[in-house]
């Protein structure tokens, strides 16, 4: 495999588990011991074959650290020693497994299709306070943060606020302009209470202007306005649920997670026989073949237990043999996030089973 890109990284990170075995070009530190007893150490570049012990994901550095044992002769690192892979963008790795289940193949075929990305940039702020976010089938990239002090609106010194908020959209266009190409994403959402996001977006291209960076009449079309309670990234979930958004980014992965996870909470609300969360009544309800959506965290094919792991695997096939749909989640997603907050499993039921929400489960979540 050769990841292309941050969104691959996250791909190879639920890809790769402790026991699997890796082999990757790397750099090992060696120390020689000249015949006066002198030592010199130097960086030599070798292949090693690891069985991975530990798992380390860095997204901020797109980089994965894999700790393990080396599985093959070598004549720098001797048979069994400990060494850390790291596996970034573009440098090639061998994965092996004792066994490829159905989760694994979907998400290597998610990963190889390209036409998959999402291209949707996201920008949510209020005064003092900006996100600049890219979205991709997977993950909520946070490429910028803005805080800054914006001097109060008082009688007198209103030059002074302006001139803040002034500072404060100089650095949001900034942002927006090292992180979003325009040439590439499909729709940059710009949200904010108030009449913050018409300012940015005039601000925007008079900044661009002045940066030499003409936006044109195709990128100004890009641009989608948004209401948004404030310029934390938890309310980019509140931004996505908005009709006119929905339907300019109906075609995207997130969009359809949002909408399951709306509906999921809804039924809680008005017909909770209908919406259960938590193994061991999702198990119940596929059991009698009664799932229409199932909805589950990423998070829960990371399981070092490999029991575990299999057990939702073997509920993501049942429900398929079922005609029910199912919709994996990223953890890293902020949707995600709140089904994670819900054990990480739940399901939408095609019928109303009242008997179920009487059943006692017991600390391990199955059925007593």
């Amino acid at each position: 495999l050769i990841p292309e890109e941050a969104e691959d990284m996250w791909h190879v990170y639920n890809l790769i588990r402790v026991g699997d075995i890796v082999r990757s070009s790397t750099i090992r530190k060696v120390t020689n011991e000249s015949s006066t007893g002198t030592t010199s150490s130097q960086r030599v570049h070798t292949t090693l074959t690891v069985k991975v012990e530990a798992i380390d994901f860095d997204p901020g550095a797109c980089a994965l650290h894999l700790k393990g044992r080396n599985m093959t002769e070598n004549e720098l690192v001797r048979l069994g020693a400990y060494h850390t892979l790291d596996i970034e963008p573009n440098r090639k790795f061998t994965l092996e497994k004792t066994e490829w289940d159905s989760i694994d193949i979907e998400r290597l075929n998610i990963a190889l299709d390209p036409a998959a990305a999402a291209d949707v940039a996201a920008v949510v702020m209020h005064e003092g306070l900006a996100h600049v976010c890219l979205l991709t089938p997977a993950m909520t990239l946070v490429r910028a943060k803005i805080d800054m002090q914006i001097p109060r609106k008082r009688k007198g010194f209103t030059s002074q606020h302006e001139k803040g908020v002034e500072k404060f959209l100089d650095a949001v266009c900034a942002a927006i302009l090292r992180h979003v190409n325009l040439d590439v994403v499909k729709c940059v959402l710009v949200a904010s209470r108030g009449f913050l996001k018409e300012q940015l977006m005039k601000h925007l291209f008079e900044f661009a202007l002045k940066e030499g960076k003409k936006i044109s009449g195709e990128q100004k079309g890009k641009f989608v306005l948004a209401h948004s309670s404030s310029g934390f990234k938890h309310a980019l979930k509140e931004v996505l649920e908005e009709p006119a958004v929905a339907a300019r980014l109906s075609d995207t992965k997130a969009q359809g997670e949002v909408k399951a996870l709306n509906q999921f909470f809804e039924l809680m609300a008005t017909e909770p026989d209908r919406a259960f969360y938590g193994y061991g009544h999702v198990e119940r309800a596929n059991k009698e073949q009664a799932i229409e959506i199932l909805l589950l965290s990423d998070a829960l094919f990371r399981s070092n237990e490999i029991e575990t792991r299999r057990k939702y695997v073997r509920l993501v096939e049942s429900v398929k043999q079922q005609n029910g749909t199912v919709l994996i989640f990223s953890s890293m997603h902020v949707s995600g996030e709140q089904l994670t907050l819900l054990t990480g499993c739940a399901a939408i039921l095609r019928y109303p089973m009242p008997d179920l929400e009487d059943e006692a489960l017991d600390d391990d979540d199955e059925p007593k």
